[in-house]
């Protein structure tokens, strides 16, 4: 039995510790793209408002301000962040993934107890050549998904990931 705090009790399953890969660089970006989308396109339908309608020019300056700071600090710490703290890896024994920039979260998710495994694109995510991994498990609380992988990365680690879970004994639930 070992005595490290992090490792499995029977050195069977997955060692409790940080994992320890960083996603693509290009993730930044990806981030930046879905901040601008989002409350860009919110903070322009506001100014366009403001613009147009007269009558509510006076309510609508503390939305613009609100959504305009929001959106400096999603471009600018945001991406950052995030690239700071996710981390992903893929071991015989479990997923690791750690994400979040105001919250984050810790996961590990058994080898022994995936169902399915997928590589997903959405579109920002394929103009800059990058991709999800998504590891669904028996698990209530969903499935892991690692953001901002190399497409290629997160192609390999799939398909590892259904060979290996494949050769895990038990039921995956």
């Amino acid at each position: 039995m070992s005595t490290d705090p992090t490792s499995a009790p029977d050195g069977e399953g997955p060692d409790l510790r940080p994992p320890r890969l960083r996603i693509a660089r290009r993730a930044m970006a990806w981030w930046a793209l879905r901040a601008l989308v989002t409350w860009g396109v919110l903070l322009a339908a506001l100014i366009v408002a403001y613009t147009l309608w007269e009558p509510a020019r006076v309510w609508l300056i503390a939305p613009i301000v609100a959504v305009g700071v929001i959106l400096a600090v999603k471009l600018a710490l945001e991406p950052w962040w995030r690239y700071r703290v996710h981390r992903w890896e893929v071991t015989e024994h479990a997923t690791y993934a750690a994400s979040g920039w105001i919250v984050r979260e810790w996961r590990v998710s058994p080898t022994s107890r995936i169902q399915t495994v997928d590589a997903v694109r959405g579109p920002l995510e394929q103009l800059l050549g990058l991709s999800t991994l998504r590891v669904t498990t028996a698990s209530s609380y969903g499935a892991v998904d690692v953001g901002g992988l190399d497409r290629a990365t997160a192609e390999d680690a799939a398909a590892r990931l259904a060979v290996v879970a494949e050769l895990s004994e038990g039921d995956a639930t």
